[in-house]
């Protein structure tokens, strides 16, 4: 479906009849609209009985479980109401400029004389907005396909699509110069993380000559003492494959790309950034890791010259014959495996292979907590703020995802949930605010940048409006938008984890299921780091809430200025207010309701378990 609107829309945009006469703003509408109708098609088979444990198509290439139904139209609404929020710029109408001001501009052209055509009417469209839209299907394409891949090169293919998106979205404002610098690096660092994808598929193919997940699966969980390279080579591979992954969320110590990159692009660009690719990534590793034989237990046959040994499994088997003890530990295992006296497996890879990979997720994770609750301490500006509080909410990610028992997996999902609500609600209202701040005080600003741009006056760009780049730039919005201000507020409560709000439960869970697992030490690091972290939040809120000092005699000139006629004509619709008002109520009355996320995410973790 998401494939049929691409070609559509492209067709549309290359047929001049049609160009010309569809706006960029009706493109916006009919691809968020178009998102709309595939999850609406995906849902109403989401009640096929015969998905059970998964139903592959395209000859094994991807195969359709409940859990990558169920993410896949949750990314279909995210990225729907994404799109909505685009902001809308119509048109710019010059109107007779005040008297006062003509010796401002002449003073800018360093007494190059007036400047003609000022009080001319102008229209503008926005000419990103329609490449825009185009982008972020290509992307929501790779990103549905990476959930429901079910080979190395089909996992491959759709992490290069919804990375090759990524990378035009963040240089998409080719005037623009930090953005251009922050998509060169998001490219290059990107391109080198999808080297080490692909490296680790090609060590995993080169040691077992296969590609196809089934059949490592099948071949992860039946070792033969005569051929442990194999298992060898599949634990390394994977590794590989697991590191290129935690590359592209950001999740240290592999994260110092992202502050820059969220902070140079777009604020809209960075709303999507921070979203959907994590998800569909945090996903596959979900799949991986639980299918290798690791989450649930190891479950593992030792096969010997003679034949297979013992069917082992960690959760309580009892063992063959005379043996009393019970297999729940790793101890338990080696201690077995000792005990058979048999010299060619007492070390057995499948060990190793279940430590390492967990010793990787829960070292990236405690890192990612300090790095991103400290660091954030220093920031002073609100996006890279966001960058390492994403970060710190990484590192809660990864620790649920490390324990692998149905608890913290029920967690995992619920805080994948619950992180993208609350951030898409933070950014969702950082735009208003930018919108409702340009088309206030933005005007000098417009006129320097639009004289710049006529021809023999530079080559500066030529904005539609400038981001809220600083912290303090937030100074005072409360007294003069006190809805908008109060829900940016209840919802850095929740990132920080203030009960009774969302953020508050879905910390709760993860640190509940570690410490149910015995991960004290881990936990209290957590509990501590994440007291820190609110500390930045707060100051976030204080300056909102900080009495604005008095305005200069010159920004009441150019306030005046601004009454007097429509120079950025830039709209907070009524969608756009409907949906911040909604999620900011969702993320206040969780805790009355709260089975209608909790029931769906219980089940979800224990079909990766029992189906």
């Amino acid at each position: 479906m998401i494939f049929i609107i691409i070609l559509t829309l492209i067709v549309a945009k290359a047929l001049p009849s049609l160009n010309t006469k569809i706006s960029s703003i009706q493109i916006v509408r009919i691809s968020s609209i178009s998102l709309i109708f595939a999850l609406i098609l995906t849902l109403n088979t989401y009640n096929i009985t015969s998905i059970g444990s998964g139903i592959g198509i395209y000859s094994g290439l991807f195969h359709i479980t409940n859990i990558s139904h169920m993410v896949e139209i949750f990314i279909y609404l995210i990225s729907s109401l994404i799109l909505i929020s685009w902001p809308q710029i119509q048109k710019l109408e010059f109107v007779p400029l005040p008297s006062y001001l003509d010796s401002d501009i002449n003073h800018n052209l360093n007494g190059k004389g007036p400047v003609q055509g000022l009080n001319e009417y102008k229209l503008v469209e926005d000419k990103h907005s329609t490449d825009y839209s185009i982008i972020i299907l290509f992307s929501v394409l790779g990103s549905s396909l990476l959930i429901s891949s079910f080979d190395l090169i089909s996992l491959y293919l759709s992490i290069e699509l919804q990375s090759f998106g990524l990378y035009i979205l963040s240089t998409l404002y080719r005037n623009s110069e930090t953005a251009t610098s922050a998509g060169l690096k998001y490219f290059l660092l990107g391109g080198l993380s999808s080297c080490l994808i692909l490296l680790g598929s090609g060590v995993i193919y080169s040691y077992s000559g296969i590609t196809n997940f089934e059949s490592l699966y099948i071949l992860s969980s039946v070792s033969d003492v005569n051929q442990q390279y194999v298992i060898t080579g599949i634990s390394l591979g994977l590794i590989i494959i697991f590191v290129g992954f935690l590359f592209k969320i950001a999740a240290a110590p592999l994260h110092n790309w992202s502050p820059d990159v969220y902070d140079g692009v777009p604020t809209i660009v960075t709303t999507w950034l921070t979203i959907i690719p994590k998800i569909s990534i945090l996903i596959l590793l979900l799949e991986l890791y639980t299918n290798m034989g690791i989450i649930g237990g190891l479950k593992t046959i030792l096969i010997s010259n003679s034949g297979y040994i013992s069917t082992l499994n960690m959760l309580s088997l009892p063992l063959p014959g005379h043996w009393d003890l019970k297999i729940e530990s790793i101890a338990d295992l080696k201690f077995f495996i000792n005990s058979l006296n048999i010299e060619n497996i007492k070390n057995s890879i499948l060990v190793a292979n279940a430590t390492v990979l967990k010793n990787l997720f829960l070292i990236s994770s405690i890192l990612s907590l300090i790095i991103g609750s400290l660091l954030g301490l220093a920031q002073v500006k609100i996006k890279r703020l966001l960058a390492y509080s994403t970060i710190s909410h990484i590192g809660f990610i990864l620790l649920a995802l490390a324990i692998n028992t149905e608890q913290s997996i029920e967690s995992f999902i619920f805080y994948i949930v619950q992180y993208t609500i609350t951030n898409l609600n933070i950014f969702l209202i950082i735009l208003a605010l930018t919108y409702i701040v340009n088309n206030k005080n933005n005007i000098n600003n417009y006129i320097t940048n639009f004289v710049a741009s006529l021809p023999g006056q530079g080559s500066q760009e030529n904005k539609f409006f400038n981001d809220l780049n600083y912290i303090s730039e937030f100074k005072g919005l409360f007294f003069s938008n006190p809805l908008l201000s109060i829900s940016l507020g209840v919802c850095l409560f929740s990132m920080a984890g203030i009960p009774p709000l969302i953020g508050f439960f879905s910390k709760q869970f993860v640190l509940y299921s570690a410490i149910q697992n015995g991960y004290y030490f881990i936990s209290i690091v957590a509990i501590i780091l994440s007291v820190i972290s609110a500390s930045y939040y707060l100051k976030i809120v204080k300056v909102l809430f900080t009495t604005p000092s008095e305005p200069s005699q010159d920004t009441a000139h150019i306030a005046s200025a601004t009454a007097t006629g429509t120079n950025i004509n830039i709209h907070l619709t009524n969608i756009h207010s409907f949906l911040i008002s909604s999620l900011t109520l969702f993320i206040i009355l969780f805790f009355i309701k709260p089975s209608l996320i909790l029931n769906s995410t219980q089940l979800l973790s224990l079909s990766l378990f029992y189906i």
